[in-house]
């Protein structure tokens, strides 16, 4: 590697430019910004020094990315307009390549400039709209823009791939695509330049053994910081990230300027919003075991029919992970992280019945309502207002819950998934989280074991009901007749007759049918179903009686001219029937037909046993339903759903 060594043009000390893609080099003795130019070098002024970050990387880390080495060679921060700043990291390659590697919030984004095919115009900065789509940059998938601002060069450190001037202000655009695609347009330059990579983590760019910076002595001098309104003693838990802090002494929002605090105003909480349940700095271990701190504290609140709904959201910080959120409303609790917009899939329709499509599973509208900050306790990374209003919508696919949030220049999503009270007790080490109140827009349903567990008794009863029918052969009739009662000497002396024997088989169970052609009439009929053997006698009653006719409404009948009764197993042997019956036209003879069959199929176990085994899964359905009707009769659409299968 060819290193240029000169003397710095504005304190003479020797500084050294050790890769040819560095344009600046910043002085390590008197802060200024050094251009190489083709005439010389060049004094673009003073740069402040790099605010204090737990950044876990530094100047001479030495990485590999697509199994090519890299060093950090330089370091530029970033302030975003609306507060807040980042870092960008330059990687200078062993083949030549220069790599920005930008670090905002925890995460890093590893780009590369990307020359665009020729005829390719990127549209203006004033002409982008969020969520578009650019076309012609090179890429797998399609960018959309996520995010259009301005930023200003506020600090720098090391050799600089580019001329950086001190205080300088530039627009740009960032761009998302799937699979953590990522880029920056550069409006800075004319037109306008693009850088184009991913999001990736530090494991898979060979810094995965990077440590947070302990920042112990930065903590003792914010410790020692005083309020400006009070007086009282505060105490920064993220001094390289905080941009606005609450006074816990007089509610006092102060802003935070690399450690100079300034007055801006004293908040009033909403008298009717709940007491905040969490502590600021708080710690507690969360999904994939890790550490986060409570840094801040918001209450929100949203509108529907002139009445306030507020819920919290604490704000969770990790040097290494970067921000979460832990959204607690009517004592449920979601674990919030964030989401790359490229991967929902989304029409931008905000009404009743409307869905979006993200990780594989459908999410229904709960609300899209504009949400306002009522009230704020402890740190932020960005200049928080209280009244500060952004556009949120929520979708639901219990137990997750998609989150939209939309200003005039950036639209971020998030995931929430939903957390018991056990869980974040758990979490934090502690006891007596108040309890729910209501459904959760995404809390699960916990008994679908009642009707998915509870109908395999069902399953197995028909299972069992099917293999039986073999084993329970089919009906065989043993006895078919027509038999012919005399007429009867009187209306009240009944007559009788016997059938011819008949065998009947044991364990088996026995229907008598009986039919008489009767029309507008009746006829009783008693018959004895008797064992020639034993003499032992079974009787059943067989009532027989057919009316039809026709009236206003139609032709109609009742009854039926024949009748059947059923008898449990007897034992085997030769039987007779006796058939004994008084009938209206007592004065005509009365031709009866009688069958006799067994094994019979009645069905009465069957059915009693499903009937039973019905209970638990038409309750856990009942449960099912009733649960779903109590999530979504706070949604503002609650005409539009009612149901939600995708716990």
């Amino acid at each position: 590697m060819s290193v240029l060594q000169a003397n710095c043009p504005s304190c003479g000390a020797q500084i050294e430019f050790k890769a040819g893609s560095t344009i600046v080099l910043v002085c390590p003795y008197c802060r200024s910004a050094v251009a190489r130019t083709d005439r010389g070098l060049e004094d673009l002024g003073k740069v402040a020094e790099i605010a204090e970050s737990e950044s876990p990387l530094k100047l001479g880390l030495k990485g590999t990315f697509k199994d090519t080495r890299f060093e950090l060679t330089g370091r530029a921060q970033l302030r975003h307009e609306l507060g807040g700043s980042w870092d960008e990291w330059y990687a200078t390659f062993s083949n030549g390549w220069v790599g920005w590697l930008a670090e905002a919030q925890g995460r890093f984004y590893l780009t590369f400039y990307q020359p665009l095919p020729a005829g390719t115009a990127i549209p203006s900065f004033a002409g982008l709209q969020l969520g578009q789509t650019i076309d012609g940059i090179p890429n797998p998938s399609p960018l959309m823009v996520q995010e259009k601002g301005k930023g200003t060069s506020v600090a720098a450190d090391g050799e600089i791939p580019y001329r950086l001037t001190p205080g300088e202000q530039f627009e740009y655009a960032d761009l998302a695509g799937k699979n953590n695609a990522f880029a920056t347009i550069d409006y800075s330059m004319d037109p306008p330049w693009v850088f184009v990579g991913s999001q990736v983590t530090l494991d898979e760019i060979g810094l995965g053994d990077a440590k947070p910076v302990q920042r112990e002595a930065r903590r003792v001098s914010a410790a020692g910081m005083g309020c400006p309104n009070c007086g009282g003693p505060l105490e920064l838990l993220a001094p390289d990230k905080t941009e606005r802090v609450v006074c816990p002494n007089c509610d006092s929002l102060l802003d935070v300027n690399q450690g100079n605090l300034s007055y801006l105003k004293t908040l009033n909480p909403p008298t009717s919003q709940p007491e905040f349940v969490a502590p600021i700095g708080a710690e507690g271990t969360f999904p994939g075991d890790v550490k986060f701190k409570i840094i801040g504290a918001v209450v929100r609140s949203v509108m529907f029919d002139g009445v306030h709904y507020y819920w919290h959201e604490y704000l969770l910080y990790n040097p290494m992970i970067g921000f979460r959120w832990l959204v607690h409303s009517d004592n449920h609790w979601n674990f919030v992280e964030p989401v790359n917009p490229a991967d929902v899939a989304t029409d931008n329709v905000f009404a009743a019945g409307a869905t979006v499509d993200y990780n594989g599973s459908k999410f229904k509208i709960f609300q899209n309502a504009e949400a306002t900050v009522e009230y704020v306790k402890g740190e932020f990374y960005w200049r928080v207002e209280q009244g500060e209003k952004v556009w949120a919508a929520d979708y639901v696919a219990a137990p997750m819950m998609l989150s939209r949030e939309s200003t005039a220049n950036e639209i971020n999503w998030s995931v929430g998934t939903y957390m018991t009270n056990e869980e974040v007790e758990k979490a934090f080490g502690i006891t007596g989280l108040p309890k729910p109140w209501g459904v959760g827009p995404n809390q699960p349903f916990t008994g679908r074991f009642y009707y998915t567990w509870g109908a395999l008794p069902l399953l197995l009863l028909f299972v069992v009901a099917i293999f039986m029918i073999p084993f329970s052969g089919i009906t065989k009739t043993a006895l078919n007749q027509e038999v012919v009662l005399p007429p009867m000497t009187n209306a009240t002396t009944a007559q009788a007759v016997f059938s011819q024997p008949f065998d009947v088989k044991a364990n088996s169970n026995v229907r008598i049918t009986a039919g008489a052609n009767v029309d507008n009439a009746w006829a009783d009929l008693d018959i004895d179903l008797i064992n020639d053997q034993s003499q032992e006698v079974e009787s059943v009653n067989v009532p027989v009686e057919y009316y039809s006719g026709s009236d206003s409404d139609g032709a109609w009948t009742e009854g039926g001219k024949s009748t059947d009764a059923t008898l449990s197993s007897l034992p085997a042997g030769k039987y007779t029937l006796r058939v004994e019956g008084t009938w209206q036209n007592w004065q005509t003879q009365m031709p009866v037909s009688v069958k006799v069959e067994q094994n019979v199929n009645r069905g009465v176990n069957f059915i009693c046993a499903l009937i039973i085994l019905m209970i638990v899964p038409i309750l856990g359905l009942f449960r099912k339903i009733t649960f779903e009707s109590g999530r979504w009769k706070d949604s503002m659409f609650s005409t539009s759903g009612g149901s939600d299968d995708s716990e």
